[in-house]
């Protein structure tokens, strides 16, 4: 499908991709991976035709059609996310037409294909939409009232609509909360395009694709494999070509040896010419050598504090006349690490804020005895001053004894010898976090609020980070989408959603496979309420059992319910297409063309269009 051929790229004669081949295929989901600053978003450009490669070249079969997220995007407002989504069935209809007059179909078949069409496209736009968070009241909100996060789902809602025959995505999770990426996982594997996804989230990689590009030292590495897999295969290469370069290393410097000893000894003379050009002629192995021993984190031990660093009862924040969540009321203990997780805008920063004293609310909420609070925002990368170098940005906070060790800590983030020098400006978001981490690890705290940490992180990062915050003995609270990160980190989660904030004891897996439980027997519970009730009474250990099967019972008869209603609804389409056909056939006859038979005509229409909506829901349900 798509052919890249000896392909490089240089920015400022310094080589950034080089000498790249590969293939695209249909229905390849490709996972395109390495450090920050690898390649991996030049490619992406590459392939969407933004940027044009130094050499080499990138071949597309026939005329596909490319959908391309960048990380950054500009927006247009003066729409409505409805119009805004809409204007993609805008362009398909246009597509539409000119292929259907070009195999000369008729007006009529022409605008019933592009209404059948456009039906279709607005229950799979409903159902996009929702699968990525927002709600049927945000419809008509005009595009420019969305925050950034948003406004990027929006445009990521747009480029799947479009089913385009390539998927080009760049960090498509970083704003999403994990039922939207639950949601955009089973899009992904369903859909059928094929698909290049740059993403941190390694739980996200492993289930949406199946094979892995490492972009290392400007070359690639392809693995038919996913993620996880790759890793360990990535691993026994890394080692291979370690030994080696090692073992090159050591001849070159035994060779140089030699030369150095008997260069001036005419009985040598030939040897050592011969070990010269030798040297010459010799292709010098690279390997990109990781080093682990100083990439480490640990934070300042903890003072102390009381035992419940913070107790809520009875909280509510309200905004104007909308109401965030209310009656919230838990207690965190000294030492636990929990997560607040649920959807965009259900209050999780919100509350992170209440506990900050940033935003007034009502109820009660206490800050432990001796409680000190270390906070990371979401935007705390952006607050750093692009004019400084990174030296001065850890320099200007630091104080006493610690800046005697700065360069030692920028070491130990990757910000050793010249990095230090960079200004903040031109760092990477990986870079900026890590930067604006170390600040926050100058100042020794005993409650660490983590509001998205890992976004930006690459995964070498993430779990330093992780595995610092697993042995940090303080508190932590801890706002994230990525389950990977917080998978044995917290043994609490929050849930946030419907105004409610809902405790679950255990890791996020087990809130997750509970969530999963809880939605499939939502319409049992709702169904046989009664049923319910009457096995509650039921003594001894046969009692869940009964439950169990009156579950079961309803649900299967629910769906049998929905499988009925679907039958009659297909049968009824059936007859609806036989009558628009029969109409089309009348109405080709100037002698039938009455307003009568238009009228019956745009009937029909209608009525298919309404029957395809109704089709669409329940086959979802």
């Amino acid at each position: 499908m798509v052919s890249v051929e000896h392909l490089g790229i240089e920015y400022s004669s310094r080589p950034i991709l080089d000498d790249i081949t590969f293939l695209i295929n249909p229905r390849d989901r490709i996972a395109l991976v390495g450090k920050n600053g690898a390649g991996k978003t030049t490619l992406l450009r590459l392939l969407a035709g933004v940027e044009t490669p130094s050499s080499g070249r990138i071949s597309k079969m026939g005329d596909i059609t490319i959908g391309y997220l960048p990380q950054v995007m500009m927006h247009v407002d003066g729409k409505t996310l409805r119009e805004d989504v809409m204007s993609v069935i805008a362009r398909k209809n246009d597509s539409l037409e000119n292929a259907s007059l070009q195999d000369g179909a008729s007006a009529y078949s022409l605008e019933a294909g592009i209404s059948g069409e456009e039906a279709r496209f607005i229950a799979e736009m409903d159902r996009t939409i929702i699968g990525l968070g927002f709600e049927r009241k945000d419809f008509d909100r005009p595009c420019s009232e969305f925050s950034g996060g948003w406004r990027m789902r929006i445009e990521l809602a747009k480029i799947l609509l479009q089913h385009p025959d390539l998927l080009l995505l760049d960090e498509p999770t970083n704003h999403l909360d994990i039922e939207s990426i639950q949601w955009l996982e089973e899009f992904l594997k369903t859909n059928g395009s094929a698909l290049v996804l740059v993403s941190h989230d390694r739980a996200f990689l492993d289930n949406v694709t199946t094979r892995t590009i490492e972009i290392t030292l400007g070359r690639i590495y392809d693995y038919n494999v996913p993620y996880t897999q790759f890793k360990v295969l990535r691993q026994e290469r890394h080692e291979q070509q370690v030994r080696a370069y090692l073992n090159q290393q050591k001849m070159i410097q035994e060779t140089e040896e030699f030369i150095e000893r008997f260069r001036y000894k005419a009985t040598k003379a030939v040897q050592v010419q011969s070990r010269i050009k030798q040297l010459e002629k010799l292709e010098r192995l690279e390997v990109d050598i990781e080093d682990n021993s100083r990439l480490s984190l640990r934070f300042p031990p903890a003072p102390r504090s009381g035992d419940f660093p913070v107790i809520v009862e009875d909280l509510r924040k309200d905004f104007g006349e909308h109401m965030v969540f209310q009656n919230a009321t838990f207690t965190i203990r000294r030492g636990e690490k929990v997560a607040f997780v649920g959807k965009n805008g259900e209050g999780k920063t919100t509350l992170v804020r209440c506990i900050m004293g940033q935003l007034d609310y009502m109820g009660t909420l206490k800050i432990g005895h001796n409680v000190k609070i270390g906070y990371f925002a979401q935007n705390q990368a952006a607050l750093l001053d692009g004019e400084l170098t990174v030296f001065q940005t850890i320099d200007n906070v630091a104080v006493g004894n610690i800046r005697t060790q700065i360069r030692n800590i920028l070491g130990a983030f990757m910000f050793g010898g010249e990095a230090s020098e960079k200004k903040v400006k031109v760092l990477s978001g990986g870079e900026r976090s890590r930067l604006a981490m170390i600040r926050l690890l100058l100042d020794p705290c005993n409650l660490l609020i983590l509001d998205e940490p890992t976004n930006h992180l690459d995964m070498q990062s993430k779990d330093v980070l992780k595995a610092a915050l697993k042995e940090f003995n303080g508190t932590v609270i801890c706002v994230s989408h990525d389950r990977d990160f917080l998978d044995g980190l917290v043994d609490k989660v929050y849930e946030f959603g419907g105004g409610k904030v809902k405790e679950h004891l255990g890791g996020i897996y087990d809130f997750l496979r509970s969530k999963r439980i809880d939605t499939l027997q939502e319409l049992e519970r709702k169904n046989d309420e009664a049923m319910r009730r009457k096995g509650d009474e039921a003594k001894g250990e046969n009692s869940s059992a009964k439950l169990d099967y009156a579950a079961q019972k309803a649900a299967a008869a629910a769906r049998r319910k929905k499988e009925k209603q679907i039958a009659d609804i297909e049968a009824a389409i059936a007859k609806l297409e036989q009558e628009q056909q029969e109409m089309e056939m009348l109405l080709t006859d100037v002698a039938h063309q009455t307003s009568e038979n238009f009228q019956r005509y745009e009937h029909i229409k209608h009525e298919m269009e309404q029957r395809l909506y109704e089709w669409e829901i329940l086959s979802e349900e």
